[in-house]
């Protein structure tokens, strides 16, 4: 795998993925479809600390039909999303493949929320597809779950540490 780096449409953001994804997600659930104003949307998973960025990106809370919190970062110059959070966990980022300066080097492990693909849409034979989201425990591979387990760790220590900091704060 060549190295992973990317960058928003006017260069002000660009980024580097220390390591390679822990899954590759191509989602076609309707409120990628509506965000990206596409059929589908390519998400790298991976730890948000195997993420060096360059300048800054904004988030953008997305409204979603779930109800739960989805951040949307972009470039405040061209706008460009460059990944996503979701449930508002930050220790794991949804980085678009689209960004990336060799979107070629990364393909899809699986597609999901294939329930409302677009019809015309034609999948690879053999792809591992799923219907709806799909259990972690039995289709990541085991080290991107030991990954993710940890990278879960990091960011309920950090919420917890927020939470004690915001209620001192409040005495």
């Amino acid at each position: 795998m060549s190295e992973l780096t990317g960058r928003c449409a006017c260069g002000a953001v660009t980024y580097r993925m220390t390591s390679p994804p822990m899954i590759t997600h191509c989602c076609h659930c309707l409120d990628c479809q509506r965000q990206t104003g596409s059929a589908f949307v390519l998400n790298a998973l991976i730890e948000a600390d195997r993420v060096e960025v360059q300048g800054e990106a904004a988030p953008s809370r997305m409204p979603t039909d779930s109800g739960r919190p989805h951040d949307v970062f972009r470039c405040p110059a061209c706008g460009t999303a460059l990944w996503s959070q979701y449930g508002g966990l930050s220790s794991i980022r949804f980085m678009r493949v689209g960004t990336l300066d060799d979107p070629t080097a990364i393909q899809p492990d699986v597609h999901i929320y294939t329930r409302s693909r677009q019809p015309w849409v034609r999948l690879p034979k053999g792809a591992r597809t799923f219907p709806a989201y799909y259990n972690s425990a039995e289709v990541w591979p085991p080290e991107s779950l030991a990954r993710r387990e940890a990278a879960f760790a990091v960011g309920e220590a950090r919420s917890t540490a927020l939470s004690l900091a915001a209620s001192s704060r409040s005495r």
